[in-house]
């Protein structure tokens, strides 16, 4: 296959040098003369594009990877899909859930792939620990907490609950395979007007399960912590940790004379491959459009990972007041 990616910017980049490895990059698309002059000294074997329109045009481009900003994900997915083009695009699919429901169903209709870039859902620690869960090691699922901070990577275009969030959305719907039934959401505006640059969203799922998201750029120090309690054991996914990043504990509670006595959980490591995630992530979108299979995150997943967001957007926009949604039904993944 003869794949392009358009937006050569921060993220971009690591998308050309991963697809450039697997032996599939065709072309690279930017507007920027200067960045693609760059980019032709590092890639001179690589193609170099700056019109959007001459690249769809191109027959021997089968697929297009979009790591554009994000408003301009649905124009330009729809117009590489009416190109007869596969599509890859980055995270979030689109900024409205009616936007990612035509794509979806363009896709559909031309038999096309359509794919969204919610890395962590290819994370190997994520798969090992959807696995425990599915295997009953931490039993009924109680709590889930996500904590994605830093200094710094500060947006003009979006607020941190946009840029940050549908990573840990993704994952806490993948965990939990069901989608809220209502959400919440509040946070913090210091730099830019109408732009929140600190976001705690709360969700709330069946049988009482409910998961918060706490994102933000005004962080003194990077975390990325996934925390997952069930009745009988406790996760957590460190990814800023050099080594032993995926632990369990045991939770130990007793109530003795009408006391809770709580023993000091220890944690022990569990092992997953060391495979990078962009790795698999983008050898899954090529997998899939050589065989013509369902991307594990499809337009659908990208649609639902949408709804959280608006609802979360909603609440933030009142102050924190609840949204339900529709229900909290179990989602249907398809696995490819």
């Amino acid at each position: 296959m003869r794949l392009a990616v358009v937006g050569a910017g921060y993220w971009g980049v690591n998308l050309i040098r991963v697809f450039r490895q697997l032996g599939c990059l065709y072309r690279i698309c930017d507007s920027r003369s200067e960045q693609l002059a760059r980019l032709s000294g590092q890639f001179p074997e690589i193609g170099m594009e700056s019109s959007y329109e001459t690249l769809l045009a191109d027959p021997d481009v089968d697929a297009v990877v979009i790591a554009t900003p994000a408003e301009s994900h649905y124009q330009m997915a729809r117009q590489a899909l009416m190109a007869g083009k596969d599509v890859f695009a980055e995270k979030p699919l689109t900024l409205h859930c009616e936007e990612a429901e035509a794509l979806r169903r363009l896709a559909e209709e031309r038999k096309l792939i359509l794919m969204v870039g919610h890395l962590l859902e290819f994370h190997p620690a994520i798969t090992r620990l959807k696995e425990l869960i599915d295997q009953g090691e931490l039993g009924r699922l109680e709590y889930i907490y996500s904590n994605r901070l830093n200094l710094g990577k500060v947006r003009r275009e979006e607020n941190a609950l946009w840029s940050f969030a549908p990573h840990d959305i993704s994952v806490i719907l993948l965990l939990t395979n069901q989608m809220p039934v209502q959400v919440t959401a509040t946070g913090g505006t210091y730099l830019q007007p109408n732009i929140a640059d600190v976001t705690v969203s709360t969700m709330l799922f069946d049988r009482g399960v409910r998961a918060h998201i706490f994102v933000s750029w005004l962080h003194p120090f990077k975390e990325q912590k996934l925390v997952v309690i069930g009745d009988r054991r406790m996760a957590v996914f460190d990814d800023v940790r050099q080594t032993e990043k995926l632990q369990i504990y045991d939770k130990r509670i007793d109530l003795v004379n009408g006391q809770f006595v709580v023993e000091k959980p220890i944690g022990r490591k569990v092992d997953f491959p060391p495979d990078e995630p962009l790795m698999l992530e983008c050898q899954h979108f090529v997998k899939c459009v050589e065989t013509r299979s369902t991307p594990k995150t499809d337009g659908a997943d990208g649609w639902r990972v949408l709804k959280v967001l608006e609802a979360s957007q909603r609440s933030l926009n009142m102050n924190g007041e609840p949204v339900q949604l529709e229900s909290g039904r179990t989602l249907e993944f398809v696995r490819a």
